[in-house]
């Protein structure tokens, strides 16, 4: 129990890089609301300064250590091969949000969710008006969503497009948010979360800019609604490697929300 009376919330992260040690991190200083039920990570040798005790080795028995949410912070293959047996036991929450652009694994997630009475949730991330665009989502006529990044923070490997073609401002992708989570899997998983919670994968437009001049990554989304009204909002921050330095604290909150704390992550299932 906590000094509130309600009893702690057990968190499984998969994952121990940059991520997963701020979530571990955050935990700790939470005054005992939320405990780390299991750590993951693929190289067990980043996982020196886990308590044994917490170190899970194998991703199959994740009930053993009985998590109340388990958080990926890994890689988008986690999800197709144990998120239905996460969702057996927990709630979820992929960082790796692009997984869920393969509609028949996002089918069988939510499938194995409602038979068990858990969740599928996913980050708010960089999305600003996710909820807004969540709540509207059958008023929308169509959403597009921008992204513009200097070229050294995008992973170009999935593309065929070569980073050293680009002398200024270059649309690197203009298409369907289906599209681009095939070809910069690591750089969009806030588009495809803002597909999702409006217009749908195919529907919802993306386009991503490089552009060796920012300083910034800049994510824009704009929503046009049948009657005539628009949405329209834009965040500017640092990069951090492929993700905006608000990466860490949105994560957190996204955590807080699925805990039953307001503002965060936005339910799928």
């Amino acid at each position: 129990m906590t000094g509130t009376g309600k009893p702690a919330i057990y968190v499984g992260v998969i994952g121990y890089g940059y991520i997963g040690r701020y979530i571990v991190k955050r935990i700790s200083q939470s005054g005992g609301r939320f405990q780390t039920a299991f750590v993951y990570n693929r190289s067990a040798d980043a996982l020196a300064d886990v308590d044994q005790a917490l170190r899970l080795d194998d991703l199959r028995q994740v009930e053993t250590h009985n998590p109340d949410l388990i958080v990926e912070c890994a890689h988008p293959s986690i999800s197709a091969r144990y998120g239905e047996g996460f969702l057996e036991n927990c709630d979820y929450m992929p960082l790796s949000v692009t997984a869920l652009a393969d509609d028949a694994l996002r089918e069988r997630l939510a499938t194995t969710a409602a038979a068990h009475g858990t969740r599928l949730v996913v980050p708010a991330g960089a999305l600003l008006g996710g909820d807004e665009l969540l709540m509207r989502r059958v008023d929308w006529n169509r959403v597009r969503i921008t992204f513009r990044k200097h070229p050294d923070n995008l992973d170009f490997s999935e593309s065929s497009f070569d980073p050293a073609d680009i002398e200024g401002e270059t649309i690197v992708y203009e298409g369907s948010v289906r599209g681009i989570a095939k070809l910069y899997p690591r750089n969009v998983n806030t588009m495809v979360t803002c597909a999702l919670v409006s217009t749908g994968l195919d529907a919802c437009e993306a386009r991503l800019i490089a552009d060796p001049a920012l300083n910034r990554a800049v994510a824009e989304v704009e929503a046009w609604d049948r009657s005539g009204g628009m949405l329209r909002t834009e965040k500017r921050q640092p990069a951090v490697g492929v993700s905006g330095s608000e990466m860490l604290h949105s994560t957190w909150y996204s955590i807080l929300r699925a805990a039953g704390v307001p503002r965060g992550s936005i339910d799928l299932v």
